[in-house]
């Protein structure tokens, strides 16, 4: 059996086995006591007993792996740049987090709709839907990637629920803002080791937009987490288990209660590549969410103060903002008007 604990040690994260929910009433309670100890402690944990099997795990690391080492000329032939959605293929040190490039290359893929440009008074968000960029010669991908969407969408709402149930909260009370026009987002990403000039930054300290993230993450390493001493401590990687993160839209909705927190990603040595697949479960663009009724609500902190980076409750303008900044290039080209002139 796996050892579950929330064990402040800061070697680990806490280890969460979703199954126990399915194993009787004391089960279940201690699961809620671990899963709300490690999300209101810590805001991360490794996630175990999620039930995706191992043939889908293998058929998304295979085809990707074979799209990042399709020739470059095929690779960007996919550039984000082309897409006011944000869909696409980013080259390496195209991304900025911080203000500083992200020395990572990736595929990013969202839930396949029909391009859509906001009209006459509508929310400028709704430029953040839009098609994908597929490879022709790799059609195993879109198989892939969109079955992995609709799996960890599965699992990424039933975690929900035991998490809103373990602090006292109605487990089905986001139900409406996700359904049928929710907005995950999948990222394919490859570090291909340390830049030239020898900066270390795979991706820079920063928290995620939405409610959760699930990051498949091979055994290569890099991921830290910023913990309650104020470091960054590394993440050894747990075969099987996705790591879990909380996402802004729930420190808004607990009122700081529940804590999402910063993390990076450090470089590999070398030629050393690094392969991750982040998923984000995003409610709907227009969802506002609405404050959590739940056990704990008098004693929450606030959400966090930083005028850097301001948390809206409206998803859509979360993560436009963060896009924005993210993809420069992208910004440039599509919404310069969206910009705020330094």
């Amino acid at each position: 059996m796996t050892d579950v604990s929330t064990n402040p040690s800061y070697q680990q994260l806490p280890i969460i086995d979703l199954s126990a929910a399915d194993r009787g009433p004391q089960a279940r309670a201690l699961l809620h006591a671990q899963l709300h100890s490690a999300a209101h402690d810590v805001g991360f944990f490794q996630l175990v007993g999620h039930g995706v099997p191992a043939g889908e795990v293998d058929a998304l690391l295979s085809a990707m792996r074979r799209f990042f080492a399709l020739p470059e000329a095929e690779r960007l032939a996919l550039d984000n740049v082309r897409s006011p959605h944000f869909r696409g293929y980013t080259r390496t040190g195209d991304e900025r987090t911080g203000g500083s490039r992200d020395w990572r290359d990736q595929l990013d893929i969202g839930a396949e709709r029909p391009a859509r440009a906001p009209g006459a008074g509508e929310p400028a968000y709704w430029w953040l839907e839009g098609p994908n960029q597929w490879p022709e010669s790799l059609p195993e991908l879109r198989t892939a990637a969109l079955a992995w969407v609709a799996r960890l969408s599965s699992v990424a709402e039933r975690l929900l629920h035991e998490l809103l149930a373990a602090i006292g909260a109605p487990p089905d009370f986001y139900d409406p803002v996700f359904g049928e026009h929710a907005h995950p987002h999948l990222k394919l990403v490859r570090y291909p080791g340390s830049a030239g000039d020898g900066a270390d930054q795979g991706v820079g300290a920063h928290k995620d937009y939405g409610f959760l993230t699930l990051l498949l993450q091979d055994q290569v390493g890099g991921l830290q987490v910023q913990r309650a001493d104020g470091l960054f401590h590394d993440v050894p990687p747990l075969e099987g288990a996705f790591v879990v993160n909380l996402g802004e839209l729930l420190e808004v909705a607990t009122n700081g209660y529940l804590m999402a927190t910063r993390h990076r990603v450090v470089s590999p040595p070398g030629a050393t590549e690094r392969f991750s697949v982040p998923f984000f479960y995003n409610p709907r663009l227009d969802a506002r969410v609405e404050p959590l009724p739940f056990a704990h609500a008098g004693t929450a902190p606030g959400v966090s103060d930083d005028p850097a980076n301001p948390l809206f409750a409206e998803y859509g303008y979360n993560e436009l903002k963060g896009k924005l900044r993210a993809h420069p290039l992208v910004a440039e080209r599509h919404h310069r008007r969206l910009l705020t002139p330094a």
